[in-house]
């Protein structure tokens, strides 16, 4: 007979449901995953602090190890932050916009150990308005492909992504295409288009009151406005991009080098370069 304590404990929906010890996905992503779950349904707020390693491990039956290593994930993510003899904090979740490499939203997203999707708001043909045409480069009434949609990373609103692309470059894109999948892949292995080099321009601005509705943020929040333009490898311009991104989720990620410099070997070429005796 199964004793009473068991069969409560067995009984309690508290508790979470076991981890898929079969599935080939590592224990610590999956407990990654659900701490994000539940911050996103407000199970865990932003300004509380996590739970304890222990209590965590307790409950999902892990050793602490594995639980530790799914936290350092979640801090390099930026969900959450620790404090120096305070303990381990919920922060906004942000998702990391890296400029040294060209990556789609999709390619982004899979990177940091996300689930990305998206929403489409519209998707048609239509003529090119000025900016559009004078970025990539088109002639007079060159139509392109106008694709908008809501990106969203493990079901959060990330971004509002409105894509222009040449219509000659990708005839029968409407067609062909499922636009809630990766564009770039579609690009890529049906009308030979691989995004080589990007120009990208970030702004700071405030949330319209259509924004703030998509992206579950207050109208006027702080906005990241990304501007792009992408070519493929012969310089042609391939995709014309205007994002607009709540900075709260997103942190900038570069890498700056300073070019090396020639030492000055010796007193008289340093007496040259500055015009002074040094004797």
């Amino acid at each position: 007979m199964v004793p009473a304590q068991t069969q409560t404990r067995r009984a309690d929906p508290s508790r979470p449901s076991p981890l898929d010890r079969r599935s080939g996905v590592p224990l610590y992503h999956q407990i990654q995953q659900r701490l994000i779950e539940q911050i996103q349904s407000g199970e865990l707020k932003p300004g509380e602090p996590l739970p304890s390693i222990e209590r965590i491990a307790t409950r999902m039956g892990v050793s602490q190890m594995t639980v530790r290593q799914a936290v350092r994930a979640l801090c390099d993510l930026g969900v959450i932050y620790s404090r120096q003899g305070k303990g381990t904090f919920i922060s906004s979740i942000k998702l990391e916009r890296d400029f040294r490499q060209v990556l789609s939203f999709t390619e982004e997203t899979e990177a940091r150990g996300a689930r990305p999707s998206s929403t489409v708001l519209s998707f048609r043909l239509q003529e090119a308005t000025q900016q559009v045409k004078e970025a990539l480069m088109l002639a007079e009434g060159e139509p392109v492909f106008t694709l908008r949609r809501v990106r969203y990373g493990n079901s959060m609103p990330m971004g509002i992504e409105c894509s222009f692309l040449p219509a000659l470059l990708c005839p029968g894109l409407m067609e062909s295409y499922d636009p809630t999948t990766s564009l770039y892949e579609e690009l890529a292995e049906h009308h030979g288009i691989q995004m080589m080099v990007t120009d990208e321009v970030i702004e700071v601005g405030k949330a319209s009151a259509e924004e703030g509705r998509l992206l579950h943020i207050a109208a006027k929040a702080p906005v990241f406005l990304f501007t792009r333009i992408s070519y493929m490898e012969g310089g042609m311009p391939a995709e014309f991009v205007k994002s607009v991104y709540p900075g709260e989720r997103y942190k900038v990620v570069n890498r700056l080098m300073r070019g090396k410099r020639e030492p000055l070997s010796t007193p008289m070429t340093l007496a040259r370069i500055t015009g002074t005796d040094l004797h």
